[in-house]
């Protein structure tokens, strides 16, 4: 016998507990196979795709287009094949009538006539996240969900020839939470030093062509500067830390995230374990990482588990910026554009040299301006020591 079977959000992440729906790739009455996907969402500035648990026929959507859905929460109703069993994600669905009569008096009678006035559906209800006793929605959960769909009415209503307003998408709006977070909770302070990047510079062009037939990526800048993070970090541990109310949680391992430009903002992907890689290690996975992520293929836990970042906004030709650190992180590197400069050297000799700004930004809760002159001082040392392609 054919059973309903509802689909819900699994769980993406350890950290992740909703996400946004973005697309579906099937339509109600549609013939789904099992593991095809069936929708996409977004999480934590990555998109996934959520695949269909069973064979079957999609039978009702009830997670909309850019509805924000709890993990657990329905997304779908499918008629399941007989002896078509669904995978653990999916959840019989008990019969629809008496689901409904049992939430109509889950629901008080207040909720309902609310929803009733604002054109809620009893779907919409069903999927609501409530704040009130054993997950109950509350008036007051249901006016917020209210006010929320008239702004974004409003939004799009309100433009005119001279004026254009832009509703955040779920990503861009991850972005803002989290910056507000990090700048607002963590004292933040930022030093900046000038590095001579010439060696670096002549290696590249001269190791370019080579290093590509061998390795099958680009040999680029961005790879010596995290080397030379990753070193810097085993003299000054404490910048590669997180903060635990009053605990300093130091990581003996460096996962570096490195912000990738999207279209709608920047994805910061982690290289993790790079204190064990090689330049050419860590070149290929920088390769790998920046075109999954623009082609939105990156897994969420691609983005997560960070303890450092490194931003490279010099490749806009920008030569000094002083970015916000990423929570829960406590430093954030930035790198500046090259730039040809006289500089005396030694034995009262003039050159034209190479330049390049890094600037640091940390915690000040976690670390006092001294050491993070020391840690600047080592990435420097590092950047202008015998580069080698193969080290």
């Amino acid at each position: 016998m054919d059973q309903d079977i509802k689909v819900t959000l699994p769980k993406l992440g350890e950290s992740i507990h909703s996400a946004r729906v973005v697309q579906w790739f099937k339509h109600v009455g549609e013939y789904v196979d099992r593991d095809e996907p069936l929708l996409e969402v977004s999480t934590d500035k990555v998109n996934s795709e959520i695949p269909s648990p069973l064979s079957g026929v999609l039978k009702e959507i009830v997670a909309e287009v850019d509805q924000e859905v709890a993990v657990g929460a329905p997304l779908a109703l499918m008629r399941a094949e007989k002896g078509n069993e669904p995978v653990q994600m999916a959840a019989p669905l008990e019969d629809t009538t008496s689901k409904q009569e049992e939430k109509n008096n889950f629901l008080s009678p207040a909720i309902l006539r609310l929803a009733k006035e604002n054109g809620v559906s009893a779907s919409i209800l069903e999927t609501m996240t409530g704040t009130g006793t054993g997950g109950r929605v509350t008036k007051q959960d249901l006016e917020r969900y209210i006010e929320k769909s008239k702004q974004r009415v409003c939004a799009k209503s309100a433009n005119s020839p001279d004026v254009e307003r832009v509703v955040m998408t779920g990503m861009r709006k991850a972005i803002a939470d989290n910056m507000v977070r990090s700048f607002y909770g963590a004292p933040h302070a930022s030093l900046v030093i000038e590095v001579d990047i010439t060696e670096i510079s002549h290696l590249l062009k001269k190791e370019k062509e080579a290093f590509m037939q061998k390795h099958g990526c680009k040999l680029t800048l961005t790879s010596f500067a995290i080397r030379a993070l990753v070193r810097a970090l085993q003299e000054y541990p404490m910048l590669n830390s997180s903060l635990d109310g009053d605990t300093i949680v130091v990581k003996k391992f460096v996962n570096v995230g490195v912000a990738v430009s999207v279209e709608e903002g920047l994805m910061v992907p982690v290289l993790k374990h790079c204190q064990r890689m090689k330049i050419a290690e860590i070149a290929k996975m920088l390769h790998d990482v920046a075109v999954r992520a623009r082609a939105g293929q990156l897994k969420p836990n691609e983005v997560q588990e960070g303890t450092v970042t490194m931003t490279n906004f010099g490749m806009t030709g920008v030569q000094i910026g002083i970015p916000i650190i990423r929570h829960p992180e406590v430093a954030i590197i930035g790198l500046g554009a090259a730039h040809k400069k006289v500089v005396p050297m030694e034995d009262e000799v003039i050159a034209v040299r190479t330049m390049m700004y890094v600037s640091l930004t940390f915690d000040h809760r976690v670390l006092d301006g001294m050491y993070g002159c020391g840690f600047l001082n080592a990435v420097k040392k590092h950047l202008e020591s015998h580069p080698s392609a193969e080290e």
